[in-house]
């Protein structure tokens, strides 16, 4: 029996492809190697800290100015011209140092002029208590009559008044002669000196010659909201309360303070209260006229849990940490946070002091994650760092 052409070629085909398909590998020629799964976690890199017990502030601030403790304006309260400038700008003196002299001569004069006529007056003075004297004993013989008499007891009482008033014209004549010479009011620093010598002054031209600022101690006024008041004057019938002026960096701290003033009213365009520091200012960090930020020190609390503030995480449940175990496998943990101030979170509850907490890396993180961590640090370092 014979075959059709047709069916025979069909049959070849199959028969070539059926070998083609046992030759072949079982993989096809372009598929891609997968590798099998890993049965192992990769560990995360984290920073971890450590959760402490400690004191931490709970405070209010706002933006102030220094102000000198005293501020003179030095003027002259004689005429004159000045003769001598005893003192560099920018110096320190006392109280009583010399700054300035203008010429003494005419006061000299109107002292000796003074005195001598007082001298004159007592010497007419003495020749009239002689003539009372010696009225008085011929009174009584007659010899005298009484209105002489009287009219020299008059002349004796005329001159002691005009004795009196010599005395007064001394001490004005003294009084000038010391305004002559210009001295500092109060122990301080000078500033820029407005006359030199040779200028003619005068009391009626009112010119300052140069101002003197107090340093130690020293002021900060400040604002603070007014909704702070009743704290501040609650804790302040307590204790004194501490101020800390920082630079506008509000990061270096220059000086520490003690309240002295609560204004008697509220700003009602701003809603604030004025506030007044005094300060020691040893060594004169703070200077009249500086922008300082001050920071009032309301009470303290004690011993409390406190991470680094980037610690602390939201989600849909609040507030949250990852712990560490000793087998560094993080565990989320629901937190409740108190205040977060300067970088520094005060934990109320959920987490203990002397726990292991990832401070940085924590955004990888899930329930059960294996961490590599970086050398351990303290909240108290990260406390220092942030403040």
């Amino acid at each position: 029996m014979r075959w059709p052409k047709t069916i025979v070629i069909l049959a070849a085909g199959l028969l070539i492809i059926g070998a083609a398909f046992l030759w072949l590998p079982k993989e096809p020629l372009f598929a891609k190697r997968v590798n099998p799964p890993s049965t192992t976690r990769q560990a995360i890199p984290v920073i971890a800290g450590i959760a402490e017990a400690q004191d931490v502030p709970l405070y209010t601030e706002g933006l102030g100015t220094v102000q000198a403790f005293n501020l003179v304006t030095v003027k002259t309260r004689v005429d004159g011209q000045i003769t001598q400038v005893f003192f560099k700008e920018g110096q320190e003196v006392k109280k009583g140092d010399r700054l300035f002299q203008i010429d003494p001569r005419p006061y000299e004069n109107a002292l000796q002029q003074a005195e001598a006529t007082k001298e004159k007056d007592e010497a007419q003075l003495q020749s009239a208590k002689l003539d009372l004297e010696r009225f008085a004993q011929l009174l009584p013989q007659g010899f005298q009559t009484r209105q002489s008499y009287d009219q020299q007891k008059a002349t004796v009482g005329q001159l002691e008044a005009t004795l009196k008033a010599d005395e007064a014209q001394i001490a004005t004549a003294q009084l000038n002669l010391d305004y002559s010479t210009i001295r500092s009011p109060i122990d301080g620093r000078t500033g820029q000196r407005a006359v030199d010598i040779g200028n003619f002054v005068q009391t009626s031209q009112n010119v300052a010659l140069m101002t003197i600022t107090e340093m130690r101690p020293i002021y900060v006024s400040f604002s603070v909201p007014e909704e702070k008041l009743n704290d501040i004057r609650k804790n302040q019938a307590q204790h004194p309360l501490k101020v800390i002026a920082y630079a506008m960096d509000d990061k270096t701290a220059l000086s520490d303070g003690e309240l002295t003033l609560i204004d008697n009213q509220v700003d009602v365009t701003t809603g604030t209260v004025r506030l007044k520091a005094q300060f020691a200012n040893a060594g004169e960090p703070l200077w009249p006229g500086e922008f300082v930020n001050a920071r009032l020190i309301l009470s303290m609390q004690k011993n409390v849990v406190t991470v680094p503030a980037q610690t602390v995480m939201q989600g849909p449940n609040g507030a949250y940490v990852y712990t560490l175990d000793k087998d560094n496998v993080a565990k989320r943990k629901q937190v409740t946070v108190g205040t977060t101030e300067q970088g520094v979170a005060v934990i109320e509850g959920g987490l203990s002091a002397g726990e292991r907490v990832v401070v940085e890396g924590q955004y990888r993180l899930t329930d059960g994650s294996k961490v590599k961590t970086a050398e351990p640090q303290s909240a108290s370092a990260d406390t220092q760092a942030a403040r």
